[in-house]
């Protein structure tokens, strides 16, 4: 998977690279990935409206320390949410959207990815199964929150150890969607999101 300069920052964000609430300079970032100031300077403008950076001073940005309550928003936010636009997308779904669903979550067993291509995988597993419904401002809302939250993925797929549950609650809801068990489909997906969410806040808590 190629990665925008957008998503090199996170994989490196997710690594560790960058020390949380330590000041990150334009020219460093121009300097380590070899490009110009201005996709650099463009690259933050998106990454602190996704939240994964904010503004250090005059001319520079930071990690922010990752916060029990924002990750308990998008999680709460996300298990309400995304159960209803699943709802929307049941009437509307084929064969072939499952089946891309399915290949995708096979996908996330590689443990050779980075980290962002995880996230990015495990929101285009969710994304297939939401984009039947065609609720285009919902959808949207769900993306945003989804992105968001891919920052606290080195926590449940690190010590929290928690991708072998998600991926057998994928595999779970996707044999549901196959036996038209719709309303079992929705309330897995609702506590797929809230216990990994509950699980984050307690962990993160706990630092």
């Amino acid at each position: 998977m190629k990665l925008d300069l957008i998503d090199r920052i996170k994989s490196d964000i997710l690594a560790g690279v960058f020390e949380r609430g330590l000041p990150i300079r334009q020219q460093f970032l121009s300097e380590r990935y070899g490009v110009s100031r201005i996709p650099v300077r463009d690259s933050l403008t998106q990454l602190k409206a996704e939240g994964w950076l904010v503004k250090a001073g005059k001319a520079g940005v930071m990690v922010p320390n990752l916060d029990a309550q924002v990750a308990e928003d998008l999680y709460w936010m996300r298990s309400i949410l995304e159960p209803k636009l699943l709802s929307l997308a049941f009437a509307n779904m084929t064969h072939e959207q499952l089946g891309k669903a399915k290949d995708t979550n096979l996908l996330l067993d590689n443990d050779t990815l980075l980290l962002i291509e995880k996230g990015k995988l495990n929101w285009q597993f969710h994304a297939i199964l939401y984009a039947p419904a065609n609720r285009v401002t919902l959808f949207e809302t769900v993306q945003r929150l989804n992105i968001q939250a891919i920052q606290y993925l080195g926590f449940q797929y690190g010590p929290m150890s928690y991708r072998d549950v998600s991926q057998q609650e994928h595999q779970d809801m996707l044999r549901l969607i196959e036996e038209r068990q719709y309303d079992e489909a929705q309330e897995l997906l609702r506590s797929h999101i809230l216990q990994a969410g509950i699980k984050l806040v307690d962990y993160l808590k706990a630092l």
